[in-house]
């Protein structure tokens, strides 16, 4: 049982997410050979304030 975890940024719609689901399991599907129903997509939606790159969060970076 494939399982995909996908970390971003939050913000993303609930179209967006469907859409990536979608497309990753059937790539998953087409590369590992499992079925739909294997396959697991884990969405974890990471606030910026708790997201850090090169010792800068993400939520700083703009300011």
């Amino acid at each position: 049982m494939p399982i995909v975890r996908v970390e971003m940024w939050e913000g993303r719609t609930h179209a967006q997410k469907a859409e990536l689901a979608r497309v990753i399991t059937e790539a998953v599907v087409t590369i590992a050979h499992t079925t739909p129903e294997a396959t697991i997509v884990v969405f974890d939606d990471i606030a910026k304030e708790n997201w850090a790159s090169g010792g800068i969060l993400a939520s700083d970076e703009a300011k």
